[in-house]
């Protein structure tokens, strides 16, 4: 079966071009001019064609800790493909007493026949000594090549651990990824606050500062630096992170990087505004309204290489469950679903990104650092037949009640969109239609590669 897309602007990170795309079974056939010889013709005239988008950074399903998310594979995926992304990396965390290959096996159960995209994992690393180590190489031959850590809090290993696991994994070919907060020092506010009887959600920017991730970012590219190995940060929220990153890259480090939709597009305002701030606590925090335009700058100059979802929903009744505590307010917005339409409204259409750009956030450099590339992330023969059709013409307003996520609410509420995903194909099967799913759960499991920027 082939089918023919004809008449669209095709969009890969170098560029943009008037070309037909021939799609047999699952795989991208031929990118041209004028091409034919297909069974079925589909009219994508004034739309511009985007490779599938690529979340480098969901969280579908029971949570590493904390209260489980609203999402789960079928929920979250089905979600996310709507929004036209074809491809989430989730994560594998071991439970206490379980190996990595037992952490990997209860996730793929868990997606498995459930799961509207295809997906891999990241596994996290909650500590380093020899026991780990050891289960590395059957981890690796089952298709996972990057890992997690996280400086955030729980069990965050020491720098000499994380050096000792930093040039392991160099030496691996595998990716190391961290989430950058000064977990010790976040805890110590945060009960400073809690004593002092400030225990709304206000207190939760308060107790997650700027300096408290740029530290934690500072600190662990020294590490980085010692090990000689290249280290992915996501999300970077701040021009004092993006101010180390800079530094380290002068040094001659490889550090690549991430934000999440949120960063871009909400401010901190939302804290102070009484009821309902519980609903916009993720961590790292939302942050001024001024630290917004050095990161559209950093993606537009690819100082920031790609653009996650980091979805982690929750119901309303979760976020507000304990508006005395704001250590006990669940952490994660939703996002998967809107990530692409809000990225081309508040990038493109506002003219802080070319449509180039776009596909090079969303689609392939998710898909080279998470070891995918070229069969994900580009649209040439070869490749898989994902595909995005995003007409600029049909702009809508985004409204929780239209949501394929079981959260009850939805942060953008009220945005109006330029233009929208009307079109998304999953291996060269039509999977979304005019904003109605009507493919799946056909996702595959993906044993990835080495990353390759």
């Amino acid at each position: 079966m082939k089918t023919l897309l004809r008449g669209g602007t095709v969009v890969n990170a170098d560029g943009c071009r008037r070309l037909d795309v021939l799609l047999e079974g699952e795989k991208i056939l031929q990118v041209g001019r004028r091409l034919s010889g297909a069974d079925r013709v589909a009219d994508v005239a004034g739309c511009l064609l985007f490779p599938g988008f690529v979340d480098g950074r969901t969280h579908f399903g029971p949570a590493d800790r904390g209260p489980a998310p609203a999402d789960d594979f079928a929920s979250g995926t089905r979600s996310a493909l709507r929004g036209g992304t074809t491809t989430v990396v989730d994560f594998a965390c071991p439970d206490h007493g379980e190996t990595l290959a037992e952490a990997l096996a209860r996730r793929q159960r868990e997606a498995e026949g459930r799961s509207y995209c295809d997906y891999g994992f990241h596994m996290a690393l909650p500590r380093w000594d020899e026991t780990v180590r050891a289960q590395l190489p059957e981890i690796f031959a089952a298709g996972v090549s990057s890992f997690r850590f996280s400086l955030d809090g729980g069990e965050v290993l020491d720098d000499g651990a994380l050096y000792l696991a930093l040039k392991c994994l160099k030496r691996l070919g595998g990716a190391s990824a961290f989430h950058c907060e000064n977990g010790a020092l976040i805890a110590a506010m945060a009960r400073e606050r809690l004593a002092a009887g400030k225990t709304g959600a206000a207190s939760f920017p308060m107790a997650h500062p700027e300096y408290a991730e740029a530290e934690a970012v500072g600190r662990l590219l020294r590490i980085a630096q010692a090990a000689d190995a290249a280290v992915i940060l996501s999300p970077i929220t701040c021009r004092e992170s993006l101010g180390e990153v800079e530094r380290a890259r002068k040094r001659g480090q490889s550090v690549y990087a991430a934000t999440c939709p949120q960063y871009l597009l909400l401010d901190d305002s939302v804290y102070y505004e009484g009821e309902g701030a519980g609903r916009y606590v993720c961590a790292p925090p939302l942050r001024d309204r001024s630290q917004q335009e050095p990161l559209w700058k950093a993606l537009r100059r690819d100082s920031i290489q790609a653009v996650a979802s980091s979805h982690r929903a929750f119901t309303l009744r979760q976020k507000e469950q304990d508006p005395e505590d704001f250590t006990a307010i669940p952490a994660g917005l939703p996002g998967a679903e809107n990530r692409g339409e809000l990225l081309y409204t508040f990038g493109v259409s506002a003219r802080r990104l070319a449509a180039e750009d776009l596909c090079r956030v969303l689609s392939e450099a998710p898909a080279r650092l998470c070891g995918l590339y070229p069969r994900k992330g580009v649209i040439q023969p070869g490749s898989d037949a994902d595909l995005v059709v995003y007409d600029p013409r049909a702009s809508h307003v985004i409204r929780s009640d239209d949501s394929l996520s079981r959260s009850d609410y939805n942060p953008y509420e009220g945005f109006v969109t330029s233009g929208g995903v009307t079109q998304v194909y999953l291996r060269g099967r039509l999977a979304v239609d005019q904003g109605a799913v009507i493919a799946g759960p056909d996702g595959l499991y993906l044993a990835r590669g080495k990353s390759s920027l």
